[in-house]
This record gives C-alpha cells, structure tokens and sequence, in this order.
C-alpha cells in the first residue's frame, strides 16, 4: 500500500510540475499587459460571442473583422468568386483563412454577400463578395491593420465587401 502511495504522490507531483512548466512565461505581469492592450485596441462596438463576422471602426474607416476582433483581408492574387484560395503552403502561416463556426455563417453589420469555400483540409473558409478572408499573423490584438497593403496585395474590406486600398494614415 505505501509503495503505490508514494508512486501515486510522485505521479502528482510529476503532473503539477509539468503543468506548470507548460503554464507560460516567467514574467506573471506579461499576459495582463497583453490583455490590457488588447481591450484598448478592441472595436468600439464588438460583435456578438457567435458572430463569424462583424464590423468594427478603424484607422481605415469602418471594416470587417472576425467575431473575435481581429482583421479580415482579402488578397488580390485570389478570384473573386473562384473554388479555391491562391494562398497556400508558407502563406497560411502568415495569412491563415478564416473560418465559419458553420454553414451558415453568422454576420452582424456586414452588408456584402457572405459565403464559404472549403479549405484543402476540410474546413470552411469565409468569403465576402467572392474574396476569400484571412487574418494576418502580425496582428496582434483586435483592430490592429497591420497587414493593409502588405506586399500591395492584402487589403481590408468594408462592410459591403469592397476592398479599401488606402493605407491607414
């Protein structure tokens, strides 16, 4: 008995140490900061919990976001209305599509004709006007635009689904 006690409490201790090896960074006021930044940079208005898409105001005028705030883009090098994303390999790491929480993808404030393609792993991408969406790697918080006119071929989308070219002054 005292044998698989002590195995049992080793297992434990083994288990607490590894969850908090795993727990993050060393510095506890990190994640705090990045929060606070993250509530200052958010949309005045954020979408609904279940929005897959929404509009948030920015820099560049009134955009599209995903429901978590962040920045939807459309790439240029796409076709509109085509089956299938040009952005592919190395690309979705930097640009990783967003994806419809359904089918029937749920929008608040977007004007523009919504619907998805199917990803080369199964999933659902969104569309707006035919422009398959992305979010951009560099952007770290919500309302963030970093990637508007990236490599001039990434741009935001108003809420009726055209691209805003400007740059964000």
């Amino acid at each position: 008995m005292r044998i698989v006690r002590r195995a049992a409490l080793a297992g434990l201790a083994a288990a607490a140490l590894a969850l908090a090896a795993c727990s993050g960074g060393e510095d506890p006021a990190e994640p705090e900061e990045t929060t606070a930044q993250e509530e200052s940079a958010a949309p005045e208005e954020e979408a609904p919990a279940d929005a897959d898409l929404a509009t948030a105001d920015s820099d560049l005028g009134e955009i599209v976001v995903d429901g978590a705030g962040m920045t939807a883009y459309m790439f240029t090098n796409d076709t509109q209305g085509g089956d299938a994303s040009a952005c592919t390999g190395d690309c979705l790491t930097a640009w990783p599509p967003v994806i419809a929480s359904s089918e029937e993808p749920v929008v608040d404030g977007v004007t523009g004709e919504v619907g998805t393609i199917e990803t080369p792993d199964g999933e659902l991408q969104l569309t707006l006007n035919g422009w398959p969406l992305y979010l951009f790697a560099q952007d770290t918080a919500a309302g963030d635009v970093n990637g508007q006119g990236a490599n001039d071929v990434w741009y935001v989308l108003s809420p009726d689904g055209e691209p805003i070219m400007e740059m964000a002054g």
